[in-house]
């Protein structure tokens, strides 16, 4: 796969670039900022495209900024954002946006070498893979919307495992329940959110989380 790297840490930089390496990637690009990365990007033509949030010259957003300019030029590239913090506000702006899959990981937490190789290939393929904190976040500044309050605790449990892209497998093994039982709490968080459930539905509800947030619902 063809992934290109914008990581302002010489260390992390070229430590991301050995792992995608050694797993049979091909690392189009390593950039230390954002000037030319919309260049690198026209020019390689990645399958993935990594950032950090904060990169020179403030070190505040550039990176994130640089997701949303690239979710608006290039809508359908997988982007992957490694960050320290979580960045609520262009969190939502970004999952909000339409476009390609997409990734936030929390960096201190990624543990695992292979979980991570996995979060790659899947974003590359199109799922939506969110740092549970990231989305215990998300979920408890919009709690005070009106629909999200319509929503059974259960229920609650069922939309952050998904937003955080586990499969309806995965998150009946998660609260020991069948695949029915979650099938039909997903088609009630649908309801209660006012959305039809489709094959991205994942990337729906985070989407209209976004908007409850935004819009102040």
């Amino acid at each position: 796969m063809r992934i290109l790297i914008c990581e302002d840490s010489v260390l992390l930089r070229e430590g991301i670039v050995r792992l995608l390496s050694d797993a049979g990637h091909d690392v189009v690009a390593a950039l230390a900022d954002t000037d030319g990365l919309d260049e690198a990007v026209a020019a390689s033509d990645p399958a993935l495209c990594i950032l950090d949030v904060r990169l020179p010259p403030t070190f505040t957003d550039e990176g994130i900024r640089a997701a949303l300019r690239l979710r608006s030029v290039a809508p359908e590239l997988p982007l992957l954002v490694l960050s320290q913090y979580v960045e609520e506000r262009y969190a939502s702006e970004l999952i909000a946006a339409q476009g390609g899959a997409l990734g936030y990981l929390l960096k201190d937490r990624v543990a695992d070498v292979a979980e991570f190789l996995d979060s790659v290939t899947r974003i590359a393929q199109g799922a939506t893979v969110l740092d549970p904190e990231v989305v215990a976040q998300l979920l408890s500044r919009q709690s005070r919307g009106s629909k999200m309050a319509q929503l059974t605790d259960r229920e609650r449990q069922v939309l952050a495992l998904l937003a955080e892209g586990k499969s309806n497998q995965a998150i009946a093994a998660v609260l020991y329940l069948s695949e029915a039982s979650i099938e039909k709490h997903i088609t009630a968080i649908f309801q209660k959110l006012g959305l039809e459930a489709d094959e991205r539905g994942n990337r729906r509800v985070l989407a209209a989380l976004a908007h409850i947030e935004n819009s102040g619902h």
